[in-house]
């Protein structure tokens, strides 16, 4: 069993090293994200082992998942490439081995950016058909390709695989976020990485650019709840600072309420007779008092954008 918890405090040079490679890799990625601005720099990370050899790392961008077990490694998402160097590090201290599988929730520059550190390292990259779809053009509409690596399995629907001792089964259920979202059960450790299917108390960026749909977001997010059982774990992709990156049934309900609240409140805002402009000017969304801070306008320019306006 692996419970490794770092926070490396750094010298004073080091951190404004650090910070000019953070900012730099931003603005490279930043291009396959279009929040990546709104994403915590940090200059600590964390590996944290959640069940069985399982755990999540977090240090900038989505929230990565790992198994490490002496006869298979598995990494879901790869924030971006310093930040994988630094799991990977970890990694080899633990298991000096290849990676399995590196699997990417979706494809977005804050998720899929590291995933280049992998190369030579990860036996197989894996996401669902359209995600790799939207990675490739995202990286070619930017010129980015080179400091890519794609995903070279992919899925269309269901994809499941024995690694070691744990069963990983990986389902896409419909646009949520993008679309091209998986869904990714490790079933013995009964822990599910979400991506950005969930974010935790922090107003989601919606990408209506890759297909993102509300309504069926909110009916994946049904659909989870009753899928899994209620001793499942679940990792989000983000949450507002102060909330946990790890949760239950709760926090899916929760966040499926927020999604339906901002649709009525739109819906509601537009058949009164408020233009865009005065609609995007929203400070709340009412009947989601915990969806507070940075980023409401992403939100309902989303659902503007779904409801015709």
């Amino acid at each position: 069993m692996i419970n490794t918890k770092i926070n490396l405090v750094m010298f004073s040079h080091v951190l404004k090293r650090r910070s000019f490679i953070q900012t730099s890799s931003l603005a490279i990625a930043g291009s396959l994200c279009p929040v990546s601005l709104h994403h915590f720099f940090t200059t600590a990370y964390e590996m944290k082992l959640l069940r069985r050899n399982v755990g999540i790392f977090k240090e900038k961008g989505g929230t990565i998942g790992w198994l490490i077990q002496p006869n298979g490694i598995v990494v879901i998402d790869s924030q971006w490439k310093e930040q994988a160097e630094n799991l990977l590090g970890e990694i080899k201290k633990k298991q000096d081995g290849p990676v399995e599988f590196l699997i990417n929730t979706h494809h977005h520059g804050d998720h899929t950016s590291g995933n280049i550190a992998f190369k030579g390292i990860a036996k197989k990259v894996l996401a669902h058909e359209n995600s790799k779809l939207n990675q490739m053009a995202s990286a070619q509409a930017n010129n980015t390709t080179a400091d890519q690596l794609f995903p070279d399995t992919t899925y269309t629907d269901r994809w499941q695989q024995k690694v070691g001792d744990e069963t990983i089964d990986i389902q896409y259920w419909g646009p949520g976020h993008t679309n091209g979202d998986s869904i990714i059960h490790f079933q013995q450790a009964n822990v599910v990485h979400c991506g950005d299917l969930v974010f935790n108390r922090r107003y989601p960026f919606i990408d209506k650019t890759a297909g993102a749909r509300i309504d069926n977001w909110i009916e994946i997010l049904q659909q989870m709840q009753s899928f899994f059982d209620n001793d499942t774990m679940f990792i989000f992709g983000h949450a507002r600072e102060g909330f946990e990156l790890t949760g239950n049934k709760n926090d899916l309900a929760a966040f499926a309420d927020y999604l339906s609240a901002l649709l009525e409140f739109v819906e509601k805002e537009i058949k009164s007779g408020k233009s865009k402009e005065q609609i995007l000017l929203a400070t709340e969304i009412p009947g989601a008092p915990e969806w507070t801070g940075d980023g409401i306008e992403r939100s309902l320019a989303a659902a503007l954008a779904e409801l015709g306006m």
